[in-house]
Parts: C-alpha cells; structure tokens; sequence
C-alpha cells in the first residue's frame, strides 16, 4: 500500500477530512467526461469509463451527475473543453512525483503546477523525467482481516494478477491494467462476499517499481506536497514512490 493511502486512511480515521473531499464530485465527474471521450460513452463497451463510473458509484456520487459527465463528454450538454495533462517532478530527499490533471486551460494549470511544487519544496520536471520508475497496474485493495492467507495466495495465480500484496490491515492486489474488471469481480465473488466484506477500492494506478525511503525529517514536506498538488481542482491523481514509516504517519496526521 503506498504510504499517500497510508496517509488518507490515519487522518480519515483521526475525522481530519482533508480539502479534497469538498471537490470530490466535480473530479470525479472530470475522470468521466474525458473517460467518456476517450472511446464509447456506454460504461459497457468503455472499459475505462467503466472504472470511472464504479469508482464515483463507490463515493456516492447520484447516478445523475454521472449521466450528466458523460452528456457533456458528448455534446449533449455544454461545458468548456477539457484536456488530460501529466504532469512530473520531484519533492523532498528526491522522492518522484507524477500528477495527473484534467482542465479547461493548460498554460494556467502548468503556472499553477509550478507554483505548488516549488511553494512545497518540490521541483516541477520535463515530461518523462520519472515515468520510467512507475508502472500502470489494476489496483484491488481489500481488508486483509479474517482473509487467510492462502486465498491471497490463490488470487496470485489468476489470470491478469501480478502480484498480491498485505500491508497491516489490507492487502492490495496488482493486475494488468485489463485484468482489472475480471480480478475484481473474483475477488468480490470468491473472497469476500462469503465473508460479508466489499472491496475497498479498484483502479488503474501508476506503481512505483522501487519505493524511496523517506526520513522522519522529510516526511513532513513530502506529505505538504503531495497533499497540495491532491487539493488543486484540476488534478485527479497523484502519484510517488514515497514510503513513509506507519510510525511517522501516525505522528504527523
């Protein structure tokens, strides 16, 4: 579990909700307007506008806004036209950052971008300057509690699953980005739903294919960064291979 989660799930649980939550919704409904454009706007024959809709379905978003992103992905209603950017760079101790935006106007998101990084103690990059270190994977995180081992170890051999992975309290299971739906649904079906547990979340990631070991003395300002890019409403993912100790996350949420 890469030590950002980490970190959302201590302050979720200590009720510090952080800025994003009160964008939520319209980020979400940004991942679908340019899922949605990307290919077909039915979820059905649109594998990545599939995972767009079942991940703002797993936040509660009203079926209403969905349909609604996905009519502006159209045409059907009007809205100014958005575009995907990457963006990369560094923060603290060299720790590799990618961030993911969606918005109306490039050149002001890239000043903006710019600014957060260098306010935070980072150092907005040149495209492809850390993408070599990263990976795009199916992420299935589950709560590893009552899950013996042995079911964990049985999903490894499924078709698509490249790793399995348990870290405390949940367990992550990485797949190639289109085995994705399928190991989901196996997981939900065959692990937990005779336990009475759902699955925590599933997406397509980037993961970090080694993890940077971040000092008790710059933890703070990696998580200042990568909380400030994750608050801006243009972005919709930020990713790093930032491992931060359990211990230090605890002391600083």
């Amino acid at each position: 579990m890469s030590g950002h989660s980490k970190w959302h799930n201590i302050k979720l649980k200590k009720g510090k909700v952080d800025a994003q939550r009160g964008q939520l919704f319209t980020k979400l409904s940004k991942e679908i307007i340019v899922a949605a454009k990307s290919g077909s706007p039915d979820p059905d024959a649109n594998f990545r506008l599939k995972m767009a809709v079942a991940k703002a379905r797993e936040y509660n978003m009203p079926m209403e806004n969905i349909k609604r992103a996905i009519a502006r992905a159209t045409g059907a209603e009007k809205g100014a036209a958005l575009e995907e950017i990457r963006y990369e760079g560094y923060g603290t101790g060299g720790v590799a950052i990618i961030v993911d935006a969606v918005t109306d106007n490039r050149h002001r998101t890239a000043s903006e971008m710019r600014y957060v990084f260098s306010r935070n103690g980072g150092n907005l990059g040149e495209s492809g300057c850390v993408a070599w270190m990263f990976d795009e994977r199916g992420v299935v995180t589950i709560p590893a509690e009552g899950i013996r081992d042995e079911d964990l170890l049985e999903l490894a051999d499924v078709d698509g699953v490249v790793d399995v992975r348990i870290d405390g309290d949940a367990a992550e299971i990485l797949t190639d980005p289109r085995a994705l739906g399928a190991a989901r649904e196996k997981v939900e079906r065959d692990v937990l739903a005779p336990r009475g547990k759902t699955v925590g979340s599933a997406a397509v990631e980037l993961v970090a294919r080694t993890k940077v070991d971040v000092s008790p003395a710059d933890a703070a300002d990696v998580l200042k960064l990568l909380d400030a890019l994750e608050e801006h409403e243009d972005v919709t993912h930020v990713y790093s291979n930032a491992e931060i100790p359990d211990a230090v996350l605890e002391t600083l949420a």
